[in-house]
């Protein structure tokens, strides 16, 4: 399988992301194209650059420095506050979007990641294609731009990423790294710092390619054992992998790549049905009930939508949350075809309580919490695909028509 990694990297995160939410809250105008900058003036140490826009960076303003000194360059220079709790926010969209195509990210923080596409290809197509539509799907549903680095190799990636900004895609493959990589300065290196670079360029090195051709025993008194990972970073080696996030699991979920487009809906319910009997058998052995269930759809353009909704009570119980998908399907459908089927569940609680009298409904859950728990047990003796309700109860399901 071909190596393909891409680097996505926030364009001027907390500016961009303050910026997003000021035009949210009725703001008359983007901070982004005016002398603003990211900072907290009321800190009792001197307050310091966070995030700068475009125009200010042009006179001369730069990050971390005091913001005193950026207003002797700009006068007329506007300061808001950080809003981390809102950049939280943002970042976590971010992720849920990307991750929405593939659970293979690695985040670096709260505004990059990297993404290994090798294994995905198949399903979306040339790399340089897809990172265009995610890119263009980020800046239309959350409101901020991103740049997208392409390459064989994390390191690369990250390179390709900080070429020219903002809202770009760049390609640094293996083939590339003599003509777009080596002509830079050593100190765009990525992982050499400004020691570093001052070090190297005292000893005649000035570019990545100068570096790229020096030997290990001409490196070495001066960088010891790092000596041989600059070398090869400077020829664009870099055998590291992705590393999969595994945060805490605040929901279940599931979903479906398909390798041809459905366009019935009857098709897409099937897929509900199996996935809902999945995620509800795995709610019932921990013990758990949702509150919210959410369908994803991605069509055939790579758009992605979901609906969801809250339930009145929380369940672990299957023909529920099925019943529900196939509404929320309805809700959503739009004849397009579609290439993705997802389902989640979410607010997840230990708690089983009802908001509603059960005198009218008392009957139907307890038939349906039998079958659920005659489910359960075929399917941990025989296995998954062997049994489902129609079989247990004599019958083809009647679906409702949704």
């Amino acid at each position: 399988m071909e190596k393909i990694i891409m680097h996505i990297d926030v364009n001027n995160a907390f500016l961009s992301w303050t910026a997003v939410l000021l035009l949210k809250d009725g703001y008359g105008y983007d901070i982004r194209n005016s002398y603003a900058i990211i900072g907290d003036e009321d800190n009792k140490r001197h307050g310091i650059v966070l995030a700068k826009s475009t125009p200010i960076k042009k006179l001369g303003v730069v990050t971390a420095e005091p913001i005193f000194m950026a207003r002797r360059k700009c006068p007329s220079l506007k300061v808001y506050k950080p809003n981390y709790k809102w950049y939280k926010k943002m970042s976590d969209s971010l992720f849920e979007l990307i991750s929405s195509y593939t659970p293979d990210i690695q985040k670096m923080s709260i505004d990059e990641c990297f993404l290994d596409y090798g294994p995905v290809k198949h399903l979306y197509g040339d790399e340089v294609e897809f990172a265009y539509k995610l890119k263009d799907e980020i800046k239309k549903t959350l409101g901020f731009t991103v740049n997208i680095g392409i390459a064989n190799s994390k390191l690369c990636a990250k390179m390709a990423s900080d070429f020219s900004k903002p809202d770009k895609v760049h390609t640094l493959y293996e083939w590339e790294v003599e003509s777009k990589m080596k002509p830079l300065p050593v100190g765009d290196l990525f992982f050499v710092g400004k020691k570093t670079a001052l070090k190297l360029r005292n000893l005649g090195i000035n570019t990545i390619g100068d570096l790229s051709r020096c030997s290990y025993d001409f490196l070495y008194p001066y960088f010891k054992n790092q000596s041989s990972r600059l070398i090869e970073a400077a020829n664009g080696i870099d055998n590291s992998i992705i590393e999969r996030d595994r945060g805490v699991t605040k929901g279940l979920s599931n979903s479906t790549t398909l390798n041809h487009n459905l366009i019935h809906k009857e098709e897409v319910l099937e897929i509900l049905e199996a996935i809902s009997e999945n995620l509800t058998g795995q709610l019932r052995k921990e013990g758990r009930y949702a509150s919210v269930v959410r369908v994803q759809l991605k069509d055939s353009n790579f758009k992605n939508y979901t609906h969801q909704v809250k339930l009145e009570n929380v369940t672990n119980n299957n023909s529920v949350v099925f019943e529900t998908a196939g509404k929320l399907l309805n809700e959503m459908w739009r004849d397009d075809p579609i290439r993705l089927v997802g389902l989640a569940l979410d607010g997840l609680t230990n708690e089983l309580s009802y908001q509603v009298s059960l005198f009218d409904v008392e009957e139907d859950i307890a038939q349906n919490k039998e079958l659920d728990d005659a489910l359960d047990k075929l399917k941990d003796k025989f296995g998954f695909d062997v049994i489902n309700k129609a079989s247990l109860v004599g019958k083809k399901r009647v679906r409702k028509k949704y």
